[in-house]
């Protein structure tokens, strides 16, 4: 993904030697950072489902972006006499296809997976993410070629093959059901899908839609989401037959709340700001955070250290994203002698 120039070297008036430049090297480290806290950030979305776990998926995902939806509200509301002029149909489109894919189905399949196949299997499949998105990256104009990336790939799946065959041991160890696994994966699947939809969709759309600013678009998007768990309300009051207690909604509202907060709101300005420092296909790689950070959470959880292959595949998946690093690194200019 490309930016504007800073100038134009064709335009009067401007200069590409005096005008301020970021640097590739600065902007690289800048947007790994902002990677790795938004995948710190979003990694606490796979314990919410286990914290309200009375709650089914599709509650969980109406409490998360009907509280995402009112903050972002309450946080545009001063802007949105300035924002709108610049909206049209296509921007809403956008941002409708982006809700759903990346926040509404996405949860929704992703609150099923843990509460089914718990939080290990499901950081399993979504940590694949980077390959889909990576391979679907690579045909974008000006990125990095598949055989450069071939090394930070084959980490991040033998990363990801130490962590199934983990989770895949202790599931056969207890006796777990073989419905309720089958159930969450194909849930995690899903949601891989979806994600991987969005990842790509918002990159683009943030190129295509320079006008607006990565926090404008979160906070949009967060309209967005609102308005269509507002339209899931009835379909969970026709499906819904549990009763709650009192504490049972206190906490529901604490985590929807909290969540809303610490992933959707600030979790999502730090993805967007880096969506626009880095090439897709490097975006693709930057997910690899959230599953670090979704496992570490996960171990936390569960009172226990992680088992030699869990060491292994944090291990190699951090190496996968110093590969990655380095492939998009430019070499630098060799100055002409005169």
């Amino acid at each position: 993904m490309e930016m504007p120039p800073a100038s134009d070297p064709a335009r009067p008036g401007t200069s590409p030697v005096t005008s301020p430049v970021t640097s590739p090297v600065t902007s690289t480290v800048t947007g790994v950072a902002c990677a790795a806290g938004a995948g710190a950030l979003w990694g606490l979305v796979f314990l919410a489902p286990e914290l309200a776990r009375a709650f089914n998926p599709l509650e969980l995902t109406i409490g998360r972006y009907l509280a995402y939806g009112v903050i972002a509200a309450m946080l545009i509301a001063p802007r949105w006499k300035t924002l709108s002029p610049l909206l049209d149909g296509r921007h809403w489109r956008a941002l409708a296809w982006l809700g759903f894919t990346g926040n509404t189905l996405y949860y929704l399949l992703l609150a099923g997976a843990v509460q089914n196949g718990g939080i290990a299997m499901t950081s399993l499949v979504i940590g694949f993410l980077p390959v889909a998105v990576t391979i679907i990256g690579s045909r974008e104009r000006g990125a990095v070629p598949l055989r450069q990336l071939a090394p930070s790939l084959l980490l991040c799946v033998a990363g990801a093959v130490c962590i199934g065959w983990q989770a895949i041991g202790e599931a056969v160890a207890a006796g777990s059901g073989g419905a309720a696994k089958l159930a969450g994966l194909l849930c995690a699947i899903g949601a891989l899908a979806s994600w991987t939809a969005f990842a790509v969709g918002n990159a683009r759309s943030l190129a295509r839609f320079p006008t607006l600013s990565g926090d404008d678009w979160n906070l949009l998007t967060g309209l967005v989401t609102g308005a269509q768990s507002i339209a899931l309300i009835p379909v969970a009051l026709l499906l819904g037959t549990a009763q709650h207690a009192a504490m049972d909604w206190a906490r529901f509202a604490a985590v929807s709340i909290g969540v809303a907060l610490l992933a959707s709101i600030a979790g999502n300005a730090l993805w967007n700001r880096m969506s626009r420092l880095l090439p897709l296909t490097m975006v693709g790689q930057m997910i690899l955070f959230e599953t670090l950070f979704a496992l570490l959470y996960g171990f936390a959880w569960e009172r226990r250290w992680p088992e030699p292959l869990e060491v292994a595949a944090f291990l190699l998946v951090v190496a996968s994203v110093l590969c990655c690093v380095t492939a998009h690194r430019r070499p630098q200019p060799i100055a002409a002698v005169a």
